[in-house]
């Protein structure tokens, strides 16, 4: 199977300014994704999607190509992931460069390990799904079956539409969240269906050390915390 792999940075960031270069602990964030994505074996092709040229020389450094400049168009902070995604294969496309599925590496989850990552792909192979998509567990007290949303009259219902809620939390069902680390979807998927997720969705459950998406300052010193914690 053919796998492109990309790694969107842009460089505009409003909540941490030039956060996919900002050194993490002495190393640019992108550098923690750069170095395991390139240990896999499974990619076809590996390259860096950004619009920013500081980004664009820093992923050459470390060794990945980034063979377009990506419009500033695509490079919002309301632009869709999926867009980026349509970007690079309609690139490689006019090229005749054709891939069986792409496997999308944010930068903002620094601390995804080549076990992790290989296991996660071995997985969407053998599994034959539309996608694979890491996870964590929802905590209990946020599980879908326990939460509430406004109904039209303004009273707070259950938000999966149950009539009652489960009492006991030994009766809940497992509930997963996305943890942003790794998408991987098959081609046909995302040009045919615009989408990343696709009817049949697998995934792969993050261990809780993963559990970092740096958006705020906040996160960035949970991260910091985390890396600091490792190296003692």
């Amino acid at each position: 199977m053919r796998i492109l792999a990309i790694i969107p940075a842009r460089g505009g960031s409003k909540g941490i300014p030039n956060k996919n270069i900002k050194l993490l602990q002495g190393k640019p964030l992108l550098a923690y994704t750069v170095e395991i994505a390139r240990q896999s074996n499974y990619f076809s092709e590996l390259i860096v999607s950004s619009e920013d040229a500081s980004i664009i020389d820093m992923a050459k450094q470390y060794g990945v190509r980034a063979p377009f400049v990506r419009p500033k168009g695509l490079a919002q902070d309301d632009t869709p992931t999926i867009d980026v995604v349509i970007h690079a294969l309609k690139w490689y496309k006019k090229r005749s460069v054709f891939f069986d599925a792409v496997c999308l590496l944010q930068v903002t989850c620094p601390f995804r390990t080549i076990e992790f990552l290989e296991a996660s792909i071995a997985k969407f192979i053998e599994s034959g799904c539309d996608s694979l998509v890491s996870v964590q567990r929802v905590p209990h007290k946020y599980n879908p079956h326990w939460t509430f949303e406004l109904n039209e009259a303004g009273y707070l219902e259950i938000a999966t539409g149950d009539d009652t809620l489960i009492s006991r939390r030994q009766e809940l069902p497992v509930a997963y969240h996305r943890d942003g680390s790794i998408y991987i979807t098959k081609t046909d998927v995302i040009l045919n269906q615009h989408s990343l997720y696709g009817k049949q969705m697998a995934f792969m459950e993050s261990p809780e050390e993963h559990e970092v998406n740096i958006d705020t300052p906040e996160d960035w010193h949970k991260a910091e915390t985390i890396i600091k914690g490792k190296t003692q």
